[in-house]
């Protein structure tokens, strides 16, 4: 099937890497995967992310005419080469689909959405033109994936309660995680070398963006958490960047001094080894739908300990995977760690289950099939 794909909050090839671009080329690797042709279809970003009910009327304006401007392309090329459906990637209140539901009509193809939400407490407020264009598009949706089980409560009273809603799991691409992992010991060597500590230390990790807001806030809590457990012997390698990097830097180097390595941002080779290096990632996931970076830890065959929150549940199974405390409970995730850190067995169980539960359940060739089994009803 030749389909045309879309992501109005941020493109596929956008130069600013985050776990929603990210999700957006799985998303692409998984169709392409199922046999199909995918093409990006429009690169227009439509987010408000202001609540600028001026910025959002012009989002609206110029998303129909690019539309009209798409249908008219599309229609000129030869039938065999005209998309047979439209799949949209992530759009709410913030991030409208302005084109995807007419270009579908216009073409008379079907209208897939993954990843849509719709909050109601946006109605009348300052994004309201953007939760009435999200509502719009999600109506007129043929197939919706959710891949937050939070997202579905509010969209089932949006739409009610139809066949076409298709629960799938996050996936992730494990290939270079298992690549990586089966030189574990190599990469651990060569970390040892280059940074000085002994061979047999345990070594966390910590993966996300350095940016204000919800990950500024699970770096605060993770830098408290591990002020506990200066009684340990641990290191800490920290992969990401961006602009709260200097304060985040500080507040972990204070938080337990002389035991961070800051990585910045890494290429997915380099990342992989990273992962494959450590012991466990520690995250505290704070408002984060799932996180990629679990699941890639996880791919590597690193158990986790994370927050028990949002869509966490979803993809770390608590004493099976990792250990998920409450939120925001520094004491009792510090606890997790330590546990992790001095319970050999039970590191090793959880690592090796989450290595194969990934294989099992969260890789590309498994949403694939969950994917073609909508696209081909």
């Amino acid at each position: 099937m030749r389909i045309a794909f879309y992501a109005p909050m941020k493109p596929p090839d956008h130069p600013v890497p985050s776990g929603d671009r990210q999700l957006a080329r799985l998303f692409q690797r998984a169709l392409t995967a199922g046999g199909h042709r995918c093409e990006v279809a429009c690169h227009f970003v439509s987010r408000d992310g202001r609540g600028d009910p001026e910025r959002q009327a012009r989002l609206r304006d110029l998303g129909q005419k690019l539309a009209a401007k798409l249908v008219h392309r599309l229609q000129a090329r030869p039938a065999a080469e005209q998309p047979e459906a439209w799949f949209t990637y992530h759009l709410y209140h913030k991030a409208p689909d302005w084109i995807g539901p007419t270009v579908a009509a216009a073409l008379g193809i079907p209208y897939y959405i993954a990843e849509a939400s719709t909050a109601p407490k946006r109605a009348n407020g300052p994004w309201d033109i953007g939760y009435t264009g999200a509502n719009d598009a999600i109506a007129k949706a043929d197939s919706i994936f959710t891949v937050n089980s939070d997202d579905w409560g509010c969209l089932e009273a949006l739409i009610g309660s139809n066949t076409y809603h298709k629960r799938l799991f996050p996936f992730v691409d494990s290939t270079p995680f298992v690549a990586a992992a089966a030189r574990r010991e190599n990469i651990r060597t060569g970390y040892a070398c280059q940074f000085g500590w002994p061979a047999d230390t345990k070594l966390l990790l910590a993966v996300g963006m350095m940016r204000d807001g919800a990950k500024r806030q699970s770096y605060h809590l993770l830098a408290t958490a591990l002020s506990k457990l200066t009684d340990q012997d641990w290191r800490l390698i920290v992969v990401g960047d961006g602009p709260c990097r200097d304060e985040i830097t500080q507040e972990l180097e204070n938080s337990a001094p002389g035991r961070t390595t800051f990585l910045g941002e890494l290429g997915e080779g380099d990342l992989a080894d990273a992962y494959a290096a450590c012991d466990m990632l520690v995250w505290p996931a704070v408002d984060e739908a799932f996180g990629m970076a679990l699941l890639e830890a996880q791919a590597a065959g690193l158990p986790i300990v994370a927050s028990k929150q949002r869509g966490v549940p979803d993809i770390v199974s608590s004493g099976v995977t990792g250990l998920l405390p409450p939120p925001n409970d520094t004491d009792a995730f510090a606890a997790a760690v330590r546990r992790l850190l001095n319970d050999d067995d039970l590191r090793q169980n959880l690592s090796r289950v989450a290595a194969s539960r990934v294989r099992e359940q969260y890789d590309v060739p498994r949403a694939a099939a969950e994917i073609n089994r909508t696209l081909q009803t």
